[in-house]
């Protein structure tokens, strides 16, 4: 007969963590987020060679991560994976770009010739967003530098039709510039000293290679966390699935991707373990995560296959509705309780630590803290994120309130059903995800800035500074439906739920 769990699954509403010591140096300045993203050996002393500086990513998701995103995400410390439910070559070029963002020397892909138009030069802004474009003999990234044009320099209300770059850009001969080889640090003096807002950096011959910007100086003050890779450029990841891999990997590779993950409602398939050990045979290199899956098992079962993380959670998000539709899942607490247990057995028996990610049934800030006490090294969030304005919706209004629209991979509108890696028919496809709105509720930065003070403050309350010290250190309580209405407001008149005559 089947198999059946003793115990009933749990979310993460039906939790508390009970308070631990607060000693005199347990207090948020000392409290780190810093969590690891890719399997290592840490029983040989091996350092996880990705890290994140808050734990927490962007799901893949049309309506969620885009490189504008992730370039706001890897400002605050945390990783945006690109979704790859679109062309190949889009999906390659948003990584592109923000490999490009970075805090430093900047190549810059927005150039153009001098003889080429203003309204030409507006299609590009708008195309790339870069309001800075560096203006080139050939117009390619490291043609011959001729000038440098902003959308400061024109109105393009007030130009006649066809005039060109060169009549408003800023000629060479009186720009502030600085040969290849300068530091960051002298290059970010020179554009102080001579109040500038971009330095180009060119070669011997006169060829740009880099712009810097005053703003990513101000920028890395701001954002003290932000994630940069090696050359100073911010860390961006990216979702594949077990069909194109093939193509899309390299591709990815190409444009700079520091991580990638395999998308499906459910990881543990023979899709999920072909496709990480094709890509781990031909890119040794290549950091792949996996999922999703909710138990031991599953867990093992892509551990084995060389997953350099594992993705946790089935039919818990918000907008998707795979346990209405299938019946399959798992309560998101006790999925990642199991998931964690399993991930503490594989590393004391092999040496390899493989990071975990609860993905999905985050409804409240306290919930990511709940998901870290329970085992989990990072969260994936979704509608999170989609509130906010760098995420690619529309932003509209709908009863009188802003909102954005935010969808699931699952959904007709993304029709991107054969994501389950079943191998089914396009005939045979069905929706596990809903087209809906979320309220609207500004800018990443803040939020996330609001989030993790949450997060940090109560890992004082529990006794502890750093995130592995959490999971060995919690103490966790579930809940009575009884205790659960205690916990939130009651037997009041909440002053700003009465709605004036």
């Amino acid at each position: 007969m089947a198999y059946f769990f003793e115990e009933p699954s749990h979310t993460f509403d039906e939790y508390l963590l009970v308070p631990g010591y607060t000693g005199p140096d347990c207090i948020p300045a000392n409290v780190s987020l810093q969590t690891p993203v890719v399997r290592y050996n840490k029983k040989k002393g091996e350092k996880c060679p990705l890290t994140m500086n808050i734990p927490m990513t962007s799901a893949v998701m049309q309506s969620v991560s885009n490189d504008v995103l992730a370039e706001a995400l890897a400002k605050e410390g945390g990783i945006s994976f690109i979704f790859g439910s679109q062309t190949i070559e889009n999906q390659a070029a948003m990584v592109a770009r923000v490999k490009a963002y970075k805090a430093g020397f900047v190549t810059s892909d927005t150039n153009i010739k001098p003889d080429q138009t203003l309204e030409e030069l507006v299609a590009k802004i708008e195309m790339t967003g870069h309001s800075t474009v560096a203006v080139t003999e050939n117009g390619e990234a490291n043609g011959k530098l001729l000038g440098i044009i902003t959308e400061r320099d024109f109105r393009i209300s007030h130009c006649e039709p066809g005039e060109k770059v060169c009549d408003y850009m800023t000629p060479l001969e009186t720009l502030v510039m600085a040969e290849d080889g300068i530091t960051l640090e002298e290059a970010n003096d020179l554009i102080w000293k001579n109040k500038i807002n971009q330095l180009p950096i060119v070669d011997k011959a006169g060829n740009l290679k880099y712009l810097v910007f005053r703003k990513d100086a101000a920028s890395h003050t701001e954002h003290p966390l932000e994630l940069l890779d090696a050359q100073k450029r911010y860390i961006v990841g990216a979702g594949i699935n077990t069909r194109d891999y093939m193509e899309r990997v390299p591709a990815l590779l190409a444009a700079g991707v520091d991580v990638m993950t395999l998308d499906s409602s459910e990881g543990f398939t023979e899709w999920q373990r072909k496709a990480l050990q094709d890509i781990h045979a031909k890119w040794p290199d290549a950091k792949v995560g996996a999922g999703n899956v909710v138990d031991a098992e599953g867990f093992n079962f892509l551990a084995d296959a060389g997953a350099d993380f594992i993705k946790i959670g089935i039919g818990g998000g918000s907008i998707c509705i795979t346990r209405e539709q299938k019946g399959i899942g798992r309560g998101q607490a006790t999925a990642t309780i199991e998931v964690a247990k399993a991930r503490d057995a594989y590393y004391e028996k092999t040496g390899i630590y493989i990071p975990i990610c609860s993905d999905g049934g985050i409804v409240h800030d306290h919930h990511i803290t709940l998901a870290l006490a329970m085992g989990a090294d990072f969260v994936m969030l979704g509608r999170y994120f989609a509130r906010f304005d760098e995420s690619p919706t529309n932003k509209l209004i709908v009863n009188g309130s802003y909102v954005k629209e935010y969808w699931g991979e699952g959904s007709n509108r993304a029709r991107n059903w054969q994501r389950y890696d079943l191998g089914g028919k396009k005939g045979m496809a069905f929706e596990e995800g809903v087209d809906s709105y979320v309220p609207y509720a500004g800018n990443l930065h803040d939020n996330v800035q609001t989030t993790t003070s949450k997060i940090i403050h109560t890992m004082c309350n529990c006794g502890v500074v750093n995130i592995p010290d959490l999971q060995k250190n919690a103490k966790i309580t579930l809940l009575s439906p009884a205790s659960i209405r205690e916990g939130s407001a009651h037997d009041v008149i909440v002053k700003n739920s009465i709605k004036a005559n």
